[in-house]
């Protein structure tokens, strides 16, 4: 189930060195640069998708940065091979420092009344259902961290204001319900779990989504990496809150502005 053939030291002196890490939907977009942006900050990173080709590709990006990653060829369709994940990683580590689930689909697009069984329990099954079976399995191992982080990927579809969006806009709100249950459940221990909006983000679902919009005038998965590594931090206490990208990047950026207007004072 998992494949790290080769023994690997991550990078030393990153802020997250030392740090176990799983990032599910990580052979593209958003799950990718995350993947990489973890493991630049010093995280072994468990590397999961359905793609093995696609794995082993960021495997040697990572190695190529000096990180470290372990592969994990997982289908969240079956629900007994995610179930099986907990114990998995237990005999290997003992414990998960951070969880980040990204992994999702889009489902169909279309008016409810001609959306069919299959694709509407398709992707509940994905977005809602797997992340439940993620936390139940690995609830025990961010536990026996000393900081348990838990990132989740929710959408602004998720408020049912969207013609067309059915599927995907119920999903996403009964992610965000569970991910904020689960975080009130957390309050008494050190685990914490957040929600991520990317908002709209240069990825291929984007583009399935909107095949006439320019993906240039959007922000690159990249972008999006320091978010994920600062709620993965220790440091970090936020807990059962939905982080909009686009305002932490304005924040962010004000804050720079604002640094570097007293230094020139």
């Amino acid at each position: 189930m998992l494949r790290s053939d080769i023994p690997r030291s991550s990078i030393d002196g990153g802020s997250l060195s030392g740090r176990i890490a799983l990032v599910t939907g990580a052979s593209r977009g958003i799950g990718r640069a995350c993947a990489i942006g973890l493991a630049k900050a010093g995280a072994h990173v468990i590397i999961s998708s359905r793609s093995l080709p696609a794995l082993e590709q960021l495997d040697d990006d990572i190695q190529a940065l000096g990180g470290a990653a372990t592969l994990l060829q997982l289908d969240l369709k079956k629900g007994d091979r995610v179930d099986q994940l907990g114990p998995t990683l237990y005999q290997r580590w003992k414990h998960l420092d951070i969880l980040v689930a990204n992994a999702g689909i889009l489902g169909p697009l279309s008016p409810l009344g001609h959306v069919t069984e299959d694709g509407f329990l398709g992707t509940i099954d994905i977005n809602l259902t797997a992340n439940w079976r993620l936390i139940r399995t690995l609830d025990p191992l961010l536990k026996a961290s000393t900081a348990g982080r838990a990132i989740f990927v929710t959408s602004g579809a998720a408020t049912g204001q969207h013609a067309y969006w059915g599927p995907y806009g119920a999903s996403k709100a009964g992610l965000e319900a569970l991910v904020k249950s689960w975080a009130a459940e957390l309050g008494t221990t050190t685990v914490r779990a957040n929600l991520i909006n990317p908002g709209p983000v240069r990825t291929g679902m984007r583009a399935k989504a909107f095949p006439g919009e320019d993906p240039m005038t959007l922000p690159a998965p990249e972008e999006l990496a320091p978010l994920f590594v600062e709620l993965a931090s220790p440091a970090c206490d936020r807990n059962g809150e939905i982080i909009s990208f686009r305002d932490w990047r304005d924040a962010r950026h004000e804050r720079t502005r604002t640094e570097a207007l007293a230094v020139e004072a």
